[in-house]
């Protein structure tokens, strides 16, 4: 059966949810990166690309992510109203092919001639409009070519990778064949190219068809594409989730699109976007696209300032105080502190790197930690004890649970909790207090249709790690660490 015309067809979303926004650290931690975070509007860097890919001519949009991250995730496509087709989990990213591939196996299953529309999720489009009509306006060349938008470049960025035109395609005006790719240049090199003109930044999405890109696998990756088809084989429904086989997709080659296929490929071709595009690489980058005041500085947060210009200063936390300061950077968090030069701010990365060698949790998680019934915040801790506050949502429910190795003392600070307590219940109000001995099975719950339940938690024991957990009952299907 042949082909539906492509401009008959929808275009599928498909959303790359991975990746860990070292560089914008420490807003961006490995549990917590940057596409789940506000940074250019009230909505985070996920919701704006999923906003943009809604309605015609779009599909309800696949999702590929972490399973660390699932229920923010989740929660924050639901904060939208909007279905997902799926959202696919990977217990370990081996980068953009694989997971395409995962992709292209989805929803070529029902439909080879798919149009899958690839875009990672930590990317800002100030132009949504514009992007929709450039994607349109590409379908004519979707038939037998892979496709990248590129975005002409305005500097000598040596951060991104870069794509030289060839000639126009004869039934696709404005889209051109590739003639090659260079994956971050020099200063020199980008410099000329800057010069020379005819290049374009990759701005990491692309459009192809699930054969299309399945096919070009198949003959120049094919160990790759056995490995994603054992990995979607294995697949299992996980509540909202589809959980891919760990074990076969870790075999896999960890690679990206560009190396896999389309620095390969005789079917690339490049379609230019003009549409705000940023990947919101730095904050040198973030400064850059940010309104500023007239001094040239990007105030966020609780910020006082004394001759201080053409600087990013943000507080998420503390009061942050500058003085005399030009082309800096300073980020707080109520656990850190970054300063560095604006021209410098590529090399937050290597802090980020000393910090995973000595295993600093700064690098991986905020001091909220952000769970499917709400959140939780370590207030103080020592060696023998610790104090949380924890929230909890409307309609939450924690796991019926026990620990071996410590005691908990519950606080209602505001709402109405609902505590299961070994064989009993009990509702507790604001002020009013339980306890739970080591060994209870217990349970934490807010039967509030609409307002968060607050408590203060305190721990006490010989050990107070968040794996003495032993489950019984859990409504998010979780294991014992979660």
């Amino acid at each position: 059966m042949a082909a539906k015309p492509f401009n008959d067809r929808a275009i599928h979303p498909v959303l790359l949810c991975g990746g860990t926004g070292s560089r914008l650290w420490p807003l961006s931690r490995a549990l917590h990166p940057k596409q789940l975070l506000s940074l250019a509007s009230d909505r985070s860097l996920l919701q704006e690309t999923i906003l943009r890919t809604s309605g015609t001519p779009f599909a309800a949009p696949t999702i590929i992510c972490n399973e660390e991250y699932r229920f923010i995730v989740a929660e924050q496509i639901r904060e939208l109203s909007i279905d997902p087709k799926s959202i696919i989990l990977e217990r370990e990213g081996r980068n953009t092919a694989p997971a395409l591939a995962i992709a292209a196996l989805d929803l070529g299953s029902s439909d080879p001639d798919a149009l899958l529309l690839v875009l990672p999720t930590d990317h800002l489009i100030q132009n949504p409009e514009k992007f929709s009509t450039t994607v349109a306006a590409a379908l004519a060349a979707a038939n037998d070519s892979i496709i990248v938008f590129g975005v002409e470049p305005s500097r000598p960025e040596t951060g991104y990778g870069y794509i030289r035109r060839g000639k126009q395609l004869e039934l696709a005006p404005g889209t051109f064949h590739v003639d090659a790719f260079t994956e971050k240049p020099d200063l020199a090199t980008a410099q000329e190219f800057l010069s020379d003109g005819g290049y374009y930044w990759n701005s990491g999405v692309f459009l192809v068809s699930a054969k299309r890109y399945l096919s070009e696998l198949d003959r120049l990756q094919p160990a790759m594409l056995v490995a994603c088809q054992k990995a979607w084989d294995g697949r299992r429904s996980d509540l909202d989730f589809v959980r891919i086989d760990a074990d076969a997709f870790a075999q896999s080659e960890h690679i990206s699109i560009d190396f896999a296929v389309m620095e390969r490929t005789q079917d690339a071709v490049v379609v230019p976007l003009d549409a705000g595009w940023s990947d919101i690489g730095s904050w040198a980058e973030l400064w850059e696209i940010a309104e500023k005041d007239q001094a040239g500085n990007v105030v966020v947060g609780d910020v006082i300032t004394h001759d201080v210009k053409n600087s990013y200063l943000r507080s998420d936390g503390l009061v942050v105080a500058a003085v005399g300061l030009t082309d800096i950077v300073i980020v707080a968090t109520d656990d850190v502190v970054l300063v560095v030069p604006r021209d410098g701010a590529q090399d937050v990365t290597k802090i980020v790197e000393s910090m995973r060698k000595n295993q600093r949790k700064e690098r991986t998680q905020h001091t909220i930690v952000r769970r499917p019934w709400g959140s939780y915040k370590v207030l103080e801790e020592s060696g023998t004890f610790k104090v949380k506050r924890v929230s909890v949502n409307a309609g939450g429910k924690l796991s019926l649970q026990l620990h071996h190795r410590r005691v908990e003392h519950w606080v209602v600070v505001s709402g109405e909790a609902f505590v299961t307590r070994g064989e009993e219940t009990l509702t507790l109000r604001q002020n009013e207090s339980t306890f739970i001995p080591t060994g209870t099975k217990h349970r934490l719950e807010n039967h509030h249709e609409t307002e968060p339940l607050h408590i203060i938690e305190v721990q006490t024991g010989e050990y107070l790690g968040e794996d003495d957990i032993v489950r019984f009952d859990d409504v998010y299907g979780r294991g014992s660490a979660n």
